[in-house]
């Protein structure tokens, strides 16, 4: 049987396909094979394209991140106070030591063993000093006195080998940036303590992560989901933390967060573990401090606790760690008790860590919340704010640039704290003794220097940096007043040097009464202070009573215009008119200018611009700043005349209620402007000058004298600065005569003569006999006649 041929399929119109099981269409028409090619290049070339972005954006951010963090991370420029001095024979108190070895870093260990450690036991400090300047390390034992003042009574080496003195390292002041106090800590020098505290609560995982941490975003996102917290819960690591605040804005967006994330993961690919930590532990927000914003927990640990962040108790860790995550509102001067509940959770989190054991954490938790509230005062801001200006005008704005720059300074940080101490329990009298006014509370100012090398010891500005950083040391200028008032003796010695005449000296008598003075066509009647007025007086008397009258005469019998001559020829303040009422210093005048001006005294004539800076190292290259030549402003001898007669200011004047307390031979003047608005004084030995100010910063009247508000504050300084120190006078140069003068009359004493006292005079111009009690003979007689009289009665 033939077969049929297989018939013929039917012939498809073009451009159709079979349908056939498991091949279909999609909506676009297109076969789902070439579909599915299309879908492979696109998303081929989506994910080269983000590969290439990723790429890409890791280069860029890396570049970024190495750009901002590479190389040492500490803030510039540096600003350092002089080097401490440890001195057998110095007045200091242990507790005064410890903070001069925090000021530069040393940890206090139970024996002190590694250079930069120290150790406490009564009466005794051992130091074990680091080698500087080619001198080695050496261990040494600071044994103290007992008493009210403690001194340094005896230092030994290891061996039992007296140590004469010990000088510790430049003390930081602080590291600036605008705005910002931060002070950077190598990650070695940080306790661990410290470390784990903020690790405990910001960061538990830190060391197992990669910059992110997946099981704390999964445990955040279901901690919001449920909302049992008044907030929402974040994620953020340490690393994010810093990439947040280093270069994103604090925008709440996805896209912002993606990029924190990525730009972690950045980090944390091109630094240690440790390294991260390290610029955390030195760039975090802590809180602000005046206009300050304070970074990282070095700079924290001073203004908060007043300590090296070596020396740091686990309690004032935990206190530090708690404030990363809402430093405004846990500030613990501010807000003590959110403060104290945040540490000790703190204290709760590392136990739960392991770091610390649930009785160090209670026993940590038990304790109270100290804190050092005048320890922004304690790094000298208005000094420091004082050399920066300088810096910035004079040396050609090295304090904006980017390389390393280090200010060594003048400042003796010791006595800065003894200042500020001085100021504030020195405001503390002044507010009791003035009523409650609208024009807000009586502001201070304080310049120390050394006037034999114009070299600035301490400034104080303000009685509160963190309540007003105006600067009253410097920038205000009120009239001086009576501080004036020894220039106007000094231009009458001058005179009386230059032409050679007998009418001026310190024992000249002038009549103390009301007085009419001519100043051009018109009168000035001047009043003296309280309109107390004494008749006949020495020149002496006149100035150590401040007598504004005698003051007056004198300038008028030397000159008007040769006063404000010199006090142009001294060049500081502004200028002085040539009429009576310079007498009384009604030009005006800074702290600081005043105590420029007052360097000529201790100086026997040559004034000393103040020095506040010493060295700027930059890039490693030390550049000395230039000391400026003392300037010759009057003779020697004049100039001792009147340093000789202000000696009795503080002897039996105006300040004489110094020498119930201080021992020292001094000189000085008291200053109290018109209406008392200003009250001023300026005091010295041969190696301390210090003028203090007080007044309104609206120049309304204080009410008070320069013996009342400012002398008060000199003296508690002045007496601790100098405690220990040895009495030393004023050396008279060659040229000047000593005479035995009556004390009343300004003559030269004879045996009758009932008060008496050695005055100073240019040679000739010593004055004749006492007139009252005329010469020796007759003197004799007088006493042989009362003699006589006394046995009839």
């Amino acid at each position: 049987m033939a077969e049929r041929p297989a018939p013929t399929p039917p012939r498809r119109p073009a451009g159709r396909t079979p349908n056939k099981p498991g091949r279909g269409r999609f909506r676009f028409g297109l076969p789902r094979r070439r579909w599915l090619r299309i879908t492979t290049l696109v998303v081929a070339g989506i994910g080269l394209a983000g590969f290439g972005a990723a790429v890409f954006f890791w280069i860029s951010y890396g570049r970024m991140i190495d750009a901002r963090f590479g190389g040492e991370q500490r803030a510039i420029p540096r600003i350092f106070g002089r080097p401490f001095e440890i001195r057998q024979g110095r007045a200091l108190e242990p507790a005064q030591l410890v903070q001069r070895l925090n000021d530069v870093g040393y940890a206090e260990r139970p024996k002190a063993a590694q250079p930069g450690e120290f150790t406490l036991s009564p009466g005794v400090i051992t130091v074990v000093t680091r080698a500087a300047d080619q001198v080695p390390s050496q261990t040494v034992k600071v044994a103290f006195t007992t008493g009210a003042t403690p001194i340094v009574r005896r230092m030994t080496d290891a061996a039992g080998k007296a140590v004469d003195q010990v000088t510790l390292e430049a003390p930081l002041l602080t590291a600036l940036a605008p705005g910002q106090k931060r002070r950077f800590v190598p990650f070695a020098l940080i306790p661990e303590h410290v470390k784990h505290a903020v690790l405990a609560i910001e960061d538990q995982r830190f060391y197992s992560h990669p910059g992110v941490d997946p099981i704390r975003m999964v445990g955040a996102l279901i901690t919001n989901m449920r909302g049992n917290k008044k907030y929402l819960e974040g994620a953020s690591t340490i690393t994010q933390q810093i990439i947040k605040n280093t270069f994103l804005t604090p925008a709440q967006t996805p896209k912002r967060k993606l990029q924190e994330q990525f730009m972690a993961l950045v980090l944390d690919s091109r630094f240690t573990k440790d390294q991260i930590l390290e610029l955390y532990l030195n760039e975090v927000v802590l809180g602000q401090r005046g206009p300050f914003a304070i970074h990282g927990v070095g700079e924290a640990s001073r203004i908060f606790f007043g300590k090296d962040v070596g020396n740091v108790s686990l309690a004032e860790a935990a206190t530090i760690a708690g404030l990363i995550q809402q430093p405004s509102a846990l500030n613990p001067f501010r807000n003590p008790e959110s403060s104290k509940t945040r540490r000790n959770l703190v204290l709760t989190e590392m136990a739960k860590a392991g770091f610390i054991s649930v009785e160090e954490a209670k026993t940590a938790a038990g304790l109270p919340l100290k804190v050092e509230r005048r320890a922004l005062e304690d790094e000298a801001p208005y000094f420091v704010d004082y050399v920066s200006n300088i810096v910035e005008e004079k040396l050609g704005g090295l304090l904006t640039k980017s390389g390393a720059s280090d200010v060594y300074t003048t400042l003796d940080l010791h006595l800065q704290r003894m200042a500020q101490e001085a100021v504030a329990e020195g405001l503390k009298v002044i507010d009791k003794q003035l009523p409650k006014r609208k024009q807000g509370q009586a502001q201070v100012a304080l310049v120390a220097i050394d006037p034999r090398t114009g070299e600035v010891l301490a400034l104080v500005g303000g009685r509160g940096y963190n309540e007003t950083q105006y600067n009253r040391a410097v920038t205000t200028r009120r009239q001086p007043g009576s501080i004036f008032k020894p220039f106007v003796y000094l231009a009458a010695f001058e005179k009386t040097a230059d032409d050679g005449t007998h009418d001026l000296t310190p024992a000249t008598v002038m009549v103390d009464e009301p007085t009419i003075f001519k100043d051009g066509d018109k009168d000035y009647a001047p009043a003296n202070y309280k309109d107390e007025y004494g008749g006949p007086m020495t020149l002496r008397r006149a100035l150590s009573l401040s007598r504004n009258i005698v003051t007056i005469k004198v300038a008028e019998a030397t000159g008007y215009g040769r006063v404000a001559d010199l006090w142009k020829k001294v060049g500081v303040g502004t200028p002085a008119l040539g009429v009576p009422s310079i007498a009384l210093g009604v030009f005006e005048a800074s702290p600081v200018e005043m105590a420029t001006a007052y360097t000529i005294f201790p100086n026997g004539g040559e004034l000393r611009e103040l020095r506040p800076i010493t060295k700027v190292v930059t890039a490693g290259k030390t550049a000395s700043v230039p000391v400026t030549p003392p300037r010759r402003i009057t003779r020697p001898e004049t100039t001792f005349l009147v340093t000789n007669m202000m000696r009795s200011v503080i002897n039996e004047g105006t300040a004489a209620a110094v020498r119930s307390s201080f021992s020292l031979d001094a000189a000085g003047k008291t200053g109290t402007t018109n209406d008392q608005r200003d009250a001023w004084f300026a005091g010295f030995t041969p190696e301390l000058l210090t003028i203090v100010w007080v007044g309104f910063d609206n120049n309304q009247p204080l009410g008070l004298s320069g013996a009342q508000a400012a002398l008060p504050v000199w003296t508690m300084f002045t007496k601790r600065a100098l405690a220990g120190r040895p009495n030393t006078a004023f050396e008279a140069p060659a040229g000047v005569s000593f005479v035995e003068i009556d004390k009343d009359t300004g003559g030269r004493a004879t045996a009758a003569c009932p008060r008496t006292m050695v005055e100073a005079f240019l040679p000739g111009t010593e004055p004749p006999m006492c007139p009252e009690h005329g010469d020796a003979i007759t003197s004799a007689l007088s006493r042989v006649g009362t003699f006589l009289k006394r046995i009839i009665r």
